[in-house]
């Protein structure tokens, strides 16, 4: 088979001196097209909240995987299981340090935090990090390229790293993330760590399911107080200026200077904590422990004059509004009544022949009826 091949190669003619092409390997049958729908067509199977729990408890990666897939999933079955398996593991939960981890794109997120996760699984921690990726407007898919950049820490056995999509939905995949923050806690998990997207909306939503917020800068990438919005320099509970390495300390340096002036122009935090600006070098590992430092300090502080315990109180009944609009909103959308009733209503809205608010009104007075 293969002397034939060779054979059929015009190049090994012998007019053509000196030149002779190899045969090549038989090529492979093709791909049963039936067998990949069967697969991708494949229900995988809900366990029993029982299982998912006490494996949960007992550290089992494999089932905390599966009930964060269950927390993700908007599928109602899936839901009811996740809340079953939830609700047991609350009792559990809260015995962590929560961080959350943003900065402009490009600062080194991801080594930071490779960097960081490394240092506290050397000193007997364990490290959960729940990374919420972009998810693209188009065609709503999504990286997921955590696990790829932290080749290190996603194979350390006291470290669990689960990107989650946006899926353009802020609010959900928050309200998902900190579920699943109640399983990592659950599952002896003692800190964690929330990654978002870079600066911008998912922000405010990951500071209020965190204890401590720390923001990533960058020296040298232009006007360094131009580059970020007051309020997230206002939530941030450390400022660390990444990259501070070679050429770049002096910059590094001047940025540091540039931002605590800045943090000295903004009100007391509640906590009575006094943000500070450090310098680290992720990728050269420099800096890191006077990082965690800090947040040491923080949480030490925050106990004694139980604001920790305050925040965590206000965080949760902040999410239980939050759900609840959430969930009348998917209430509403989902009533056939309604969505047959906003074709017409929208309709009316476009060719101007009634207001947006009164539309919204009647919509509003029609879903109060079907209650």
């Amino acid at each position: 088979m293969a002397e034939n091949k060779k054979a059929d190669h015009p190049e090994n003619s012998p007019e053509y001196k000196g030149l002779m092409v190899n045969a090549g390997i038989d090529q492979p049958e093709s791909v049963n097209q039936d067998s990949v729908k069967r697969f991708l067509n494949k229900k995988r199977a809900v366990l029993a909240p029982e299982v998912y729990i006490n494996g949960i408890l007992a550290g089992d990666i494999t089932l905390l995987s599966k009930a964060v897939t269950l927390v993700e999933s908007s599928k109602k079955e899936h839901q009811q299981v996740a809340q079953e398996v939830i609700k047991a593991c609350l009792p559990h939960s809260g015995n962590s340090i929560r961080i959350g981890i943003t900065g402009v794109p490009g600062v080194g997120k991801s080594t930071f935090i490779e960097a960081m996760g490394r240092y506290i699984t050397s000193k007997g921690g364990k490290l959960a990090v729940l990374a919420i990726d972009p998810s693209s407007e188009c065609s709503k898919g999504s990286i997921l390229g955590d696990k790829t950049r932290m080749e290190e820490l996603s194979g350390d056995k006291n470290a669990y790293i689960r990107p989650s999509p946006s899926a353009g939905s802020l609010g959900g995949v928050a309200r998902k993330t900190r579920e699943t923050i109640i399983l990592c806690e659950a599952a002896g998990f003692d800190h964690i760590f929330i990654e978002t997207v870079g600066v911008g909306q998912s922000e405010t939503a990951v500071h209020s399911m965190t204890d401590f917020f720390l923001l990533l800068m960058l020296a040298g990438a232009g006007d360094e107080l131009q580059g970020i919005k007051r309020g997230i320099m206002e939530m941030a509970d450390l400022i660390a200026i990444n990259k501070a390495d070679g050429n770049n300390v002096e910059k590094a340096d001047i940025a540091k200077a540039q931002y605590k002036n800045a943090l000295h122009l903004f009100p007391l935090k509640e906590s009575e904590w006094i943000p500070q600006v450090l310098t680290c070098s992720a990728y050269h590992k420099v800096g890191i422990e006077a990082i965690w430092d800090q947040i040491e300090s923080y949480r030490q502080q925050t106990r004694n004059n139980d604001h920790f315990f305050r925040k965590r109180n206000a965080q949760a009944i902040y999410w239980m509004h939050e759900t609840i609009e959430e969930q009348l909103k998917r209430s509403f959308y989902d009533r056939p009544e309604i969505k047959e009733k906003l074709k017409i209503m929208e309709n009316y809205v476009m060719h101007d022949t009634m207001s947006s608010f009164v539309a919204a009104g009647e919509l509003l007075d029609l879903y109060a009826r079907l209650r």
